[in-house]
């Protein structure tokens, strides 16, 4: 009797729990009553807030130019079960999650328009190129979407934009839309204002391109000789801005801007001197005689490999790149005076793009320290107590491509008003300074042509249109296992000889490649800006 009681107990609590479950069933998916709690059931969904826009010199954008497609994923509707065959194996587990925990609504991204097959799905464009592009100019944004590097980073004030597009949707309790609802899809206003950059998108895509096939460690610098704006910067390795752990993980410094960096400047500071020995009288047809080793004081400073080049003049000297020529040089000269004309070629000072970007100052020696002979010695040639970034050695090479005028490298334009496309300039140029007279620059620029024509330079002769610079090799002080010395390679020159219109730079970091790996790196660069110069077919 006992036992049918608890039974009867027992059964009346199924049927109440029952009906109390099939209650909520009846509400959950009634129409009505969720209309009444619609307030408590619109899902608010921001897509990725976009940027203002980045610009090359000719108005072409670097963002924006690709597109990602985003699926809403709503677990209690028939399309979430559509989606599953539309992402990846991972997005497949992290669906099955949500599905689990009986999620609101959310986005997933998606290779394709999904809206044919019952998935409603909107388009954004994304802030980096598929391939992307001049990473280390125009840096990478945080979590938050603000700029972390470079140009990004800079103008963020500016670029940054406080709302982003977003997507609202009334659900019922199980999670599908309501019967009378759709997404709701509200786009935020564009930005009004863009960031104009020197670099030629065409120009730096070659040069990166080149230095992909032919550096691990280094960077390429590409001027127009005229104005010295920036056209191309790439410095190598490279990063992906959308996988920044990947590089932190490798430790391999692909974060460094190389172009901005300072290095121990070598040999194709050797101009500078040249210049200053011209316009001091110095007779560049008089010969000396290289026995590969010099003498100052008690110290011994020799040729590279010890080379004993024979009777030189000043071209000659440059071509073959004589150490013991300039050492000689370098102390007839003074330290006052050549530090004087490096100060004027902007060494010793960093250059400023915006407020917050700027290349390394590098290091200039003190007027205190060139009165040892030995340190004077060592700056006649481009070491000691002397390092450069890449942008003051293209200042310095620019000088003899045009006029004698020190031209401040400019990376920034200026900010493009959108509606009305008018440019307000950056006031980050500087003031044209001449530094050496017309004359000067004239007899230097003909001994550059010899570096190339017959000196060390010959790898950098490109297929048409001649070249002019400087071969490079400096000391750094560090060593391979096998005891070899790494050396930072340059080349430095302009391009096309008669009538340069560009000055280009190049930068093998830390290597034991030759010197004249840096030369050929420049020839292919200017045969590139030949053939992107040729009219289309």
């Amino acid at each position: 009797m006992k036992g049918a009681r608890l039974i009867s107990v027992y059964a009346a609590f199924l049927a109440m729990f029952g009906v109390v479950m099939g209650r909520l069933y009846l509400l959950a998916g009634n129409q009505d009553y969720a209309s009444t709690a619609r307030a408590q059931t619109v899902t608010t969904l921001e897509l990725p807030r976009q940027r203002g826009d980045i610009l090359d010199v000719e108005g072409r954008s670097f963002t924006g130019l690709s597109d990602q497609w985003y699926a809403l994923a709503l677990p209690g509707d028939d399309s979430y079960v559509t989606l599953f065959r539309y992402v990846s194996y991972e997005d497949q587990s992290l669906l099955y999650d949500q599905a689990g925990q009986s999620a609101g609504p959310f986005l997933m991204p998606v290779d394709r328009d999904l809206t044919g097959e019952g998935v409603f799905s909107v388009c954004e464009p994304v802030r980096e190129m598929e391939l992307p592009i001049a990473v280390h100019i125009l840096g990478y944004l945080d979590q938050e979407g603000h700029g972390v590097t470079g140009v990004e980073a800079a103008f963020d004030d500016l670029l940054y934009q406080p709302d982003g597009d977003i997507l609202r949707c009334s659900t019922t309790a199980r999670g599908s839309l309501m019967e009378d609802s759709q997404p709701l899809f509200s786009e935020a206003p564009a930005a009004s204002q863009a960031v104009q950059l020197t670099l030629d998108r065409s120009i730096q895509r070659m040069v990166e391109g080149v230095a992909r096939d032919g550096m691990e460690k280094g960077c390429i610098l590409v001027l127009d000789t005229a104005t010295a704006e920036i056209r191309a910067a790439v410095s190598m390795p490279a990063y992906d801005p959308d996988n920044l752990q990947k590089s932190i993980d490798a430790n391999d410094t692909s974060l460094i801007n190389r172009c901005f960096s300072a290095f121990s400047v070598g040999s194709v500071f050797k101009p500078l001197l040249a210049a200053v020995a011209l316009e001091e009288g110095i007779d560049p047809d008089e010969s000396y005689e290289c026995k590969g080793w010099i003498q100052v004081d008690d110290q011994i400073f020799r040729c590279a490999q010890g080379t004993a080049h024979g009777q030189v003049d000043m071209a000659e000297a440059l071509a073959q790149s004589c150490n013991c020529y300039f050492v000689r040089l370098g102390q007839q000269l003074g330290g006052e005076k050549i530090l004087q004309a490096a100060r004027g070629a902007g060494f010793g000072q960093p250059v400023y793009f915006a407020a917050s970007l700027k290349t390394a100052a590098g290091v200039l020696p003190e007027a205190q320290q060139l009165q040892s002979s030995g340190e004077l010695a060592n700056f006649s040639f481009g070491q000691g107590h002397f390092t450069a970034t890449p942008v003051q050695v293209a200042a310095l090479l620019n000088l003899f491509a045009g006029d004698g005028v020190y031209r401040q490298p400019t990376l920034v334009r200026g900010i493009v008003d959108q509606n009305t496309g008018l440019l307000e300039p950056s006031v980050y140029t500087g003031q044209p300074v001449q530094v050496f007279e017309e004359e000067t620059v004239e007899q230097l620029r003909r001994m550059l042509w010899g570096v190339v024509g017959h000196g060390l330079g010959r790898p950098a002769l490109p297929s048409f249109g001649g070249a002019g610079g400087k071969t490079g090799t400096a000391q750094t002080g560090r060593f391979s296992p096998e005891g070899e010395e790494y050396t930072d390679v340059w080349f430095a020159g302009f391009w096309p000889a008669e009538e340069p219109r560009y000055t280009v730079v190049v930068l093998l970091d830390s290597t034991l490649q030759p010197s004249g790996a840096a030369a050929s790196l420049f020839s292919q660069v200017c045969t590139g800006l030949g053939y992107l110069e040729e009219p289309a077919a």
